[in-house]
């Protein structure tokens, strides 16, 4: 604020030396006392003032301003010392037809004035505590400023959520002199309001969470011959404190960024310097002459802007004050560098409009231009839709002129030959042409997207078989054949029908008896086209009569394989692209004649893909990846194995992703066996054929995109 006194002063000063005001009142003398604590401050005037003068508190550094309409500087001095109490100085400072009195002090303290005849009598609390005004002799002065009086009471109290999210507690004084302390501790806001009750419809607490404010809860109640109230808060805010009359404003809103606010900042809201106000019954202008003085900014008021206010604000911003005071009166403002145009709001409204339709009669009037873009990157048909031009290049009807940059004057011929736009415009038109192209014609990035399909299979296998025989040769030998039952019945043993006809003579050996001796012939079956080998025992007589013959066979398997698959293919951001690799397969189909034809189908390897180069680097792939490959044939012709992924992932540039992946796992075991026999541990394995089989697949797809550099591009 050292920049206010000097500036203002300054300038004030300059102006009231240049310039001869007629002022209906003067400051003859100022002199001060202290009375316990407080300080009173006399200005004797040379007549009695009608009104108080406007006042105003600043918090750092610690001032009091108040300002005298229609009144002179007859001090002779435009500064005097003090050096009482809390009160250093005062300032005095004409300019025009007021005088500004600045009081300043050593801390923040409240203040009171009150007329005393031809004085007005200032006391400066020197407590802390809300001032009191007196008169010269120290009596409670009776005045708009006195006290008011116990009996009271608060009128209405009500709750409302403002249109950018803030907690708004409105309460009904009983008159405009209810003197209120508001104070923030941690995260409530205090509110007491001095020497005045509270009816019984209004103790109660407000639970108004739902309204979705920073206000959570509002509780009222009496406290002695005060009236207390308790605003519980949440989350981020700032509030703000107004009187209008009789009604007291407390504005809680969350903290959010608006950077055209005249005081300018981008961080927590309002950034003024904070200071307090008590307008009573003061015109608007000398209001906003009061603002400007302390922003620094100049504030031209529209001679519109009339009527008077009543107004009491505590500890705001500067900025947030003059918010308060056009809402109240219906003001707006347009701000160009440090200068404000205050005037109504329709006021402003309907300048705004004539000026634009000015600038609309000046583009039919401005003379027209042509210039030559040169397009590098993009194609000049790319721009058609863009004017709006059909393919003839007059103006398409069935944009109907909604989508095209030119003016309604405008033309353009794009000739795709050399790649050219031909545009003929007002000059501000071919600027905004020009902002385009730079803008759109620029290289277009370039994605390697490398796809990598890993096919693994393990494999294990196990047969187990074995082969059994008898024979009896004692009837080849000159011997009884079979074994003897009773009396003359005997038994004969063979492998099958045929060989037990041999061992008892009613079929003759032709050289095949050994192969008819087989009992049990249950081998191992090969694998893969090779055939178990096999391990034989013959357990014989020692004349060589009878033999039992056992060939064992087993055999077992276990396979592994991977199969990797790698197609890439580099595309352009945000356009797809596709590459394939396989074979296609005929196939023979009938026609409705009756006749056949052949038609194909595909089986191959195919990455079809679509990536997008998102802001902060990162890549999201559209794509689509099939392994397709020729199956099993059969009569219709041959099966085809699919294999296919379809999805949308984003991946960091140059990092891998696994897309998805198919595991299959398959187990089998078959037993052929004799009956009953088979089943008999140990021994039942010469009755038996065993084979077990394991297979396990897994497909996995990797996806990896890599942006190209642009130096790649340029081919550098």
């Amino acid at each position: 604020m050292t920049r206010f006194l000097s500036v203002a002063g300054g300038v004030l000063l300059a102006l009231a030396s240049a310039c001869a005001w007629a002022q209906d009142n003067a400051i003859e003398s100022i002199s001060a006392n202290q009375q316990g604590g407080n300080v009173v401050i006399k200005v004797s005037m040379k007549e009695a003032p009608k009104q108080l003068p406007i006042g105003f508190s600043i918090t750092n550094p610690a001032r009091i301003a108040l300002d005298f309409a229609s009144t002179a500087n007859a001090t002779g001095k435009n500064a005097q010392d003090i050096d009482l109490g809390d009160v250093r100085a005062v300032n005095v400072v004409q300019a025009g037809e007021r005088t500004r009195l600045v009081l300043n002090l050593k801390r923040v303290l409240n203040y009171a004035a009150a007329i005393d005849g031809k004085d007005v009598i200032v006391t400066v609390e020197g407590s802390g505590a809300p001032a009191r005004a007196v008169d010269a002799a120290g009596q409670p002065a009776n005045t708009a400023a006195a006290a008011p009086a116990p009996a009271q009471l608060l009128r209405d109290l009500d709750f409302r959520r403002g249109s950018n999210g803030e907690g708004r507690i409105v309460v009904d004084l009983p008159n405009g002199q209810v003197a209120v302390d508001v104070r923030q501790v941690g995260a409530q806001i205090l509110v007491d309001f001095l020497k005045t009750g509270v009816p019984p419809s209004l103790r109660r607490r407000l639970d108004v969470t739902d309204f979705g404010t920073p206000v959570s809860r509002i509780t009222t109640t009496p406290q002695g011959e005060n009236t207390h109230m308790v605003v519980d808060t949440q989350g981020n805010w700032e509030q703000s404190v107004y009187q209008s009359d009789t009604q007291l404003v407390i504005d809680v809103k969350p903290v959010k960024d608006d950077p055209n606010r005249p005081a300018g900042g981008a961080g927590t809201g309002y950034r003024g310097e904070k200071l307090s106000f008590n307008f009573q019954n003061v015109e608007v202008r000398q209001a906003l002459q009061a603002i400007a003085d302390i922003s620094g900014l100049n504030i031209i008021t529209s001679d519109s802007v009339t009527g008077n206010l009543t107004l009491r604000l505590k500890d705001v911003p500067w900025d947030q004050a003059l918010d308060v005071v056009l809402q109240a009166k219906g003001l707006d403002m347009r701000k160009n560098g440090n200068v404000l145009w205050i005037a109504p709001k329709e006021e402003l409204l309907t300048k705004e409009k004539l000026e634009l339709e000015q600038r609309a009669q000046i583009s039919d009037l401005e003379p027209l231009r042509s210039e030559v873009f040169q397009l590098n990157y993009q194609k000049a048909e790319a721009f058609r839709s863009v004017f709006g031009l059909d393919a003839n290049g007059g103006a398409s009807s069935e944009g109907g002129g909604k989508n095209r940059v030119l003016s309604k004057r405008g033309s353009a011929i794009i000739d795709p030959r050399t790649n050219q736009l031909f545009v003929t415009d007002i000059a501000s038109k071919l600027e905004d042409i020009r902002k385009l192209i730079q803008k759109t014609d620029v290289a277009t990035k370039q994605v390697l997207v490398e796809a990598r399909l890993v096919e693994a299979n393990d494999g294990f296998s196990r047969n187990l078989g074995a082969k059994l025989g008898f024979a009896d040769l004692r009837g080849f030998r000159g011997g009884d054949a079979g074994y003897q039952v009773s009396g003359n019945q005997r038994v004969a043993v063979g492998g099958n029908l045929t060989g037990v006809g041999q061992v008892t003579g009613q079929t003759p050996d032709k050289g095949d008896g050994y192969t008819n001796t087989t009992l049990v012939n249950l081998p191992a079956a090969g694998i893969n086209g090779t055939n178990a080998p096999s391990i034989a025992f013959s357990l014989f007589s020692s004349a060589a009569n009878r033999f039992l013959n056992l060939e064992l066979s087993a055999l077992e398997a276990d396979g592994k394989g991977k199969i990797i698959s790698s197609p890439r293919v580099v595309t352009e951001d945000n356009v797809p692209a596709i590459i394939e690799q396989g074979v296609e397969l005929p196939y023979q189909q009938a026609t409705s004649s009756g006749a056949t034809s052949v038609t194909f189908k595909k089986a191959n390897l195919k990455l079809e893909v679509t990536p997008q180069i998102t802001p902060d680097g990162n890549v999201v792939l559209d794509v689509d990846v099939a392994k397709d490959s020729k199956g099993e044939s059969t009569s219709s012709g041959f099966a085809i194995n699919t294999q296919h992924v379809k999805t949308k992932v984003m991946v960091e540039n140059g990092g891998t992703v696994v897309l998805g992946g198919i595991y299959q796992m398959t187990e089998s075991r078959n037993d052929d066996k004799v009956p009953l026999i088979g089943d008999i541990p140990v021994v039942g394995n010469l009755f038996k054929s065993t084979s077990r089989q394991n297979t396990k697949t897994e497909l996995l797809v990797f996806i990896t995109p890599k942006i190209v550099a642009e130096r790649l591009q340029n081919g550098h």
